[in-house]
């Protein structure tokens, strides 16, 4: 019996240890903030020597998707000549491709954001099995994590007869339990994981030029009421996730509505938001004689635009519009320090009081979280190509998307 029971132990115990591997499944990571909790700590300084590139993957075709770490496998989107959508899988140890699959798919965005490029945009989401992937005709595929194989995809403009995003499917899917959400057919839309079908479908807009969201979901219980809280192009609302019911919304005003900035949750009832042109506000979600309202507790000139905060303690670090990066005091609405300007766009990761930023030019910052002042680490770049998609960490491996490449790096841990 108890060489059974061995011999058992030694057949499952790789896949526990394989299932218990830190993973970055969704957009923004594990809980969609930013933060890596009970993480190993990261070395305290970042330099060529202790920061290693395992492997890369070239002329992948361009895409402004955030990576995914999942198990045993790195996930990863593009946009091919001008035409065709791209999902790979590729072995998390080697970047050996596992499986690709391809489909048409390919929009041009309006004459004044061409600069930007005709990619796909949103980042997909993985819950063990499927990987659920936006395409930028606001088209939503379920896809086999395995073995790639589709098995649902939901055509928004085709079944809901909703205009073609003008932007594309920009919005991040969110998933919860049997569900997913998705910001798209120009409404937030509830559907059932396992088959693709249409539950609810609210908080409607004209889509097109000036609806269709460029934020991302998130999800939060407020007084014992859980919500879906949703940054539409021109308003905030939280979302019974359940019913669909609208339980509060709130004007965002931004220019040509391009509020993007991902909702941050800060305590027990308070989010903050920004808009592109406008201000940075922090708002408590209360109960309001039996309604739920988004009062303001502050509101401040910093400008977010792309790139969300990571909230450390009760301070939040901010790249802003103007390109500078900022720490804002979320108690007193102020801004403590602003910096000199440092690239057009950061994704950011954080880790205890350590962040993790990469700028649009391929350049990785290592930054201490200090309220009394900006303290740069260290930097380095880590490419020479143009690196707009959100960074993925996982543990001490961190995978890096350029425009037309795919790597991954890993920290090496000093032999004590």
């Amino acid at each position: 019996m108890k060489f059974q029971s061995l011999v058992l132990l030694v057949l499952i115990l790789p896949g526990i240890l394989r299932s218990e591997q830190p993973s970055w499944t969704q957009w923004r990571g594990p809980t969609r903030d930013g933060i890596l909790r009970n993480a190993a700590p990261w070395p305290e300084i970042l330099t060529e020597a202790n920061f290693k590139k395992i492997w890369s993957i070239s002329d992948l075709g361009p895409s402004y998707s955030g990576p995914l770490i999942a198990k045993d496998r790195v996930f990863t989107t593009s946009t091919v000549k001008g035409a065709t959508e791209v999902v790979t899988a590729h072995d998390r140890s080697t970047g050996k491709e596992i499986w690709k699959v391809e489909w048409p798919g390919a929009m041009a965005v309006p004459f004044f954001a061409w600069s930007n490029g005709s990619w796909i945009r949103a980042t997909p989401a993985y819950d063990g099995e499927s990987l659920y992937v936006a395409g930028m005709r606001d088209v939503l595929v379920c896809l086999d994590a395995a073995s790639g194989n589709e098995r649902w995809r939901v055509d928004f403009v085709k079944e809901l007869k909703t205009p073609l995003p003008a932007f594309g499917f920009v919005s991040s899917p969110l998933i919860a339990g049997d569900y997913i959400y998705v910001q798209a057919g120009a409404g937030l839309i509830k559907l059932e994981k396992a088959t693709g079908k249409i539950v609810w479908r609210v908080l409607n807009d004209e889509g097109g030029m000036m609806g269709s969201a460029f934020s991302s979901p998130v999800l939060k219980t407020f007084s014992g009421r859980e919500q879906l809280l949703v940054q539409a192009r021109m308003k905030l609302a939280g979302v019974d996730p359940d019913s669909g019911k609208v339980l509060w919304s709130a004007p965002v005003e931004a220019e040509r509505g391009m509020n993007i900035f991902t909702p941050t949750i800060y305590g027990d009832n308070s989010l903050l938001t920004s808009a592109y042109g406008g201000r940075t506000e922090l708002r408590t979600i209360i109960p309001d004689s039996g309604e739920f309202a988004a009062k303001v507790a502050w509101s401040e000139k910093s400008q977010g635009y792309m790139s969300s905060p990571v909230i450390i303690g009760k301070h939040a670090y901010m790249h802003l519009k103007n390109q500078r990066f900022c720490c804002v005091d979320l108690e007193a609405g102020k801004t403590i320090w602003t910096t000199k300007p440092y690239g057009k766009y950061w994704s950011m990761v954080a880790n205890g009081d350590n962040i993790l930023a990469l700028d649009e030019e391929g350049e990785l910052f290592l930054i201490r979280a200090n309220p009394e002042k900006f303290e740069l680490i260290s930097r380095l770049r880590v490419s020479r190509d143009p690196c707009w998609a959100h960074l993925a960490v996982a543990g001490r491996e961190v995978v890096i998307r350029e425009q037309n490449a795919l790597s991954l790096w890993k920290w090496e841990v000093p032999e004590k």
